[in-house]
């Protein structure tokens, strides 16, 4: 390196040089040669090959597998609020351009590495912003970090009420930083007494609890996956399998769908569910049911129920490592097999993953091997991926998460 920087230097192998300029931002511990014992764990460093090459600057994570997370690799950066901002800005320019106007109330405001905040979840529901924060290094900087984010907001004219931290992560043990959630202070500002909000999507209006719902309160990727359900399911009677808080089968149901019929296992996840077709005015076209999928699918066929000719299914990740990604397939291609043997000829199939480790290859193998065993053949209408304001950056594939399709079995 020419020029004189102030940051402790970690070296790394040839190994994780290739990853980082192919695009990847992480250097995991085995790729690590060398780093300064006075390193503080959070600290921003240089990273550099053998060679002594400058590869870019990043946040330390000394009890992490992941070792350093790249901020930059432009050498004029420097590190301090206006370089914050600037990321906040680009973050909040790119969902106003890819997002309708009317979901920038209820959007993915930050997605770590693809908006070069690594570590950093930020989810918008009306007017309160609710984080995640999931490295050492973005914790030390929250107090710096969440008063900028509003900042930007609230200079674009966004309402915004409250910063609201969903931290209780496991992950964080494995940065060394513990678990917790509740509101953040924001400085000379009164936090709400409620952790309830309502927000509106795809003109569905739907109760977030932002303490206890899952994740950070809802999940926002698959809001035009929605919409696309949404418009197929005029006069069809739908199944909405894994219904969570009823979003997708609330999408049906406006949609003009005949009747709809949401199933979940968690009886809380179903309360929520008719509340929510109740906020809509939509509860005299729905029914709700309390059930396991991996239970009901196989007694409905058993039964010989052919009540819906639109089957949604919507499951939680299967697997969350490479480990358990085999017994993750039989899984999804239990459910699939299932509701492609419920379905009538001519009848359509929404099926989806959420998991990573899931990848593409195997998904579409997994499909097309219960559609062999269930005797029909899969007219494919729309292959989609997560909404835009989850971008997935290239070069990092655990950006690339979710794959949604539509069918026609016929």
């Amino acid at each position: 390196m020419k020029q004189t920087r102030p940051y402790p230097i970690v070296v790394i192998t040839k190994k994780g040089q290739r990853a980082i300029e192919s695009g990847h931002p992480w250097v995991y511990a085995g790729e690590v040669l060398s780093c300064p014992e006075a390193a503080e764990n959070g600290a921003i460093v240089d990273v550099c090959s053998e060679k002594g090459t400058w590869l870019g600057a990043g946040l330390l994570s000394l009890t992490s597998l992941i070792r350093v997370r790249l901020l930059s690799r432009n050498a004029n950066d420097t590190f301090d609020g206006s370089f914050w901002l600037r990321r906040f800005q680009y973050a909040w320019a790119y969902r106003k351009t890819v997002l309708k106007p009317r979901d920038l109330s209820a959007c993915r405001v930050v997605f770590g590495e693809s908006d070069g905040l690594p570590g950093l979840t930020v989810d918008r529901f009306n007017d309160i912003l609710v984080t995640q924060t999931l490295s050492y290094g973005m914790e030390q900087r929250k107090a710096l970090l969440f008063p900028l984010l509003v900042q930007v907001l609230r200079e674009d004219g966004q309402h915004i009420r409250a910063v609201y931290e969903r931290n209780d992560e496991a992950l964080r043990e494995k940065e060394g930083i513990s678990q917790g959630k509740g509101f953040f202070p924001l400085p000379g500002e009164e936090t709400p007494s409620g952790t309830i909000t309502e927000i509106t999507e795809n003109g569905v209006k739907y109760t977030v609890d932002f303490e206890n719902g899952q994740k950070t309160g809802f999940f926002l990727d698959q809001k035009y996956n929605r919409e696309a359900v949404g418009r197929l399911a005029a006069g069809k009677r739908v199944l909405d399998c894994f219904t969570h808080t009823g979003s997708f089968a609330l999408n049906a149901a406006l949609g003009g769908a005949e009747r709809v019929t949401a199933v979940d296992v968690s009886q809380s996840a179903v309360d929520m569910a008719r509340k929510n077709a109740e906020l809509n005015g939509l509860e005299g076209k729905m029914d709700f049911l309390c059930a396991d999928i991996f239970d009901l699918l196989p007694r409905l066929l058993e039964e010989k129920w052919r009540e819906w000719d639109f089957i949604i299914l919507d499951p939680p990740a299967f697997t969350k490592s490479r480990r358990t990604a085999e017994q993750a397939a039989r899984g999804y291609k239990e459910i699939n097999y299932r509701a492609m043997k419920l379905l009538p000829r001519g009848g359509y199939l929404a099926t989806c993953s959420c998991s990573h480790f899931m990848e593409e290859p195997r998904f579409l193998g997994v499909i097309a091997a219960a559609a062999r065993d269930a005797g029909v053949q899969l007219k494919q209408i729309e292959a989609r991926q997560q909404a835009p304001d989850h971008p997935i950056l290239w070069g990092v594939p655990e950006t690339n998460y979710l794959k949604f399709y539509l069918f026609q079995a016929v």
